[in-house]
């Protein structure tokens, strides 16, 4: 079987290698991949936005399936185009893909079936935003509508922070933003908890804990994401019973009075407070770095589930898991998630000798004559599967020392509320 994998971060690389230990599967192409992609994959550079020259692609080459790891080309109805040619994509469709496109249209389904999430409000532009800033209390959150790769949201502590968000917001610096959200600031403990469907079923496909600030002790500007931890320590029977019956449930039976079901991974992102679930957003893919850290932990062949979504018969697939702590932590270049510099060399790649429950996934890589260069803001995850997150950590500081990269950094705290 012939697979194409759509994307070029560091959840790509992991799909890639997870499909790779498949034995129904012949080739691999990504699209456009990575320097680590290439490794075991054969990297096609493609416009993405281009759906007719990625369709041609996929037809002249034969690909049995496609699965999309981002968010946009799910948002801009990739899967619905490519449906429409008889070939099998895992991923959900445009109007599902809603829920992570438009945050109004998330925060109007939790409205309409109950499904606990903060408080908000919708303004349309600078003005009525500021006019509310006037009578509101801190700390609050704002959030631009549209897609930010993970970085349109702001915790604001005090009007002047809050006026800089709305001015960013609506200044475009995520994009065209028609609308932007000011929510009621939850205090909890974050927590993401994943499932995957074949519209039919779902199943749990594991949780994490997410470090989105870019500075130790979880301070600074939100990132895409600078390291996580699995499975998160919030989550219980008791926990994951209320996810479910109060948040996912209603979800789904939303998306089908919409018209429709979902098929994919989805992604719910969770404050726990006083030990209830409250929803802040919803991916309609797998996280990243999240995805680096659940990936390796599972043991059923990543292909049998990714068809098994496209054919409806998940119901058929035992999702088998080996029962370790896994840990991620990403390095970033220089200057992220600010401005940064590009093509920049990663010395001592080779020096890194990996055991066999560590990885290392790229992302913003490239490979030229045989070296790797950084290309991007996140540009490595190292992960480690271990019996104890202590244990884990210990073995990416060995590789890290190793890297020992002067165009990077990484934050060292990853996973501190699970490591003494």
């Amino acid at each position: 079987m012939k697979v194409g994998v759509i994307g070029s971060g560091g959840r790509e690389h992991a799909i890639c290698l997870g499909l790779k230990n498949s034995s129904k599967i012949e080739k691999i192409y990504c699209f456009p991949g990575n320097a680590g992609t290439s490794e075991v994959a054969e990297n096609v550079i493609l416009n993405l936005d281009d759906f007719e020259n990625i369709k041609n692609f996929i037809l002249d080459n034969q690909i049995d399936l496609i699965v999309v790891g981002p968010e946009k080309p799910l948002v801009d109805g990739l899967v619905d185009f490519l449906e429409q040619f008889n070939i099998k994509v895992f991923g959900p469709n445009k109007i599902a893909s809603q829920l992570e496109g438009s945050k109004i249209f998330t925060k109007q389904l939790c409205q309409k079936y109950n499904i606990p999430t903060a408080k908000f409000g919708i303004f349309q532009n600078k003005q009525d935003a500021k006019k509310f800033l006037e009578k509101t209390a801190y700390p609050i959150v704002i959030k631009a509508d549209n897609l930010a790769s993970g970085k349109g949201v702001y915790i604001c502590n005090d009007d002047k922070e809050a006026q800089i968000a709305v001015n960013e917001i609506f200044d475009g610096k995520f994009g065209l933003a028609k609308n932007l959200l000011i929510e009621e600031f939850l205090n909890g403990e974050e927590m993401s908890y994943f499932i995957v469907s074949d519209g039919l079923i779902y199943k749990n496909f594991g949780t994490a804990q997410d470090h989105k600030r870019v500075l130790e002790g979880d301070r600074g500007k939100n990132t895409g994401g600078m390291g996580a931890y699995s499975p998160s320590r919030l989550i219980s029977e008791d926990i994951e019973s209320k996810i479910i019956n109060k948040i996912i449930k209603p979800t789904l039976k939303g998306l089908a009075e919409h018209g429709t079901r979902y098929k994919g991974f989805l992604y719910a992102g969770l404050m726990i407070v006083n030990n209830e679930p409250f929803l802040i957003e919803y991916n309609v893919r797998m996280g990243d770095p999240e995805c680096q850290t659940i990936l390796p932990k599972l043991k059923t062949d990543l292909s049998e589930v990714f068809l098994a979504c496209c054919n409806q018969s998940l119901d058929k697939v035992n999702l088998d898991w080996q029962n370790k702590k896994s840990l991620c932590v990403v390095v970033c270049s220089n200057g992220y998630p600010d401005e940064f510099k590009k093509n920049i060399k990663i010395e001592n790649l080779k020096s890194i000798n990996l055991r066999s429950q560590d990885y290392l996934f790229h992302a913003g890589t490239t490979k030229k004559n045989d070296e790797v260069y950084a290309t991007g803001g996140r540009v490595l995850s190292f992960v480690s599967l271990s019996d104890n997150f202590n244990e884990a950590k210990m073995s990416i500081t060995k590789n890290l020392d190793k890297l020992n990269w002067s165009g990077g950094f990484f934050r060292k705290d990853i996973g501190y509320k699970v490591i003494k």
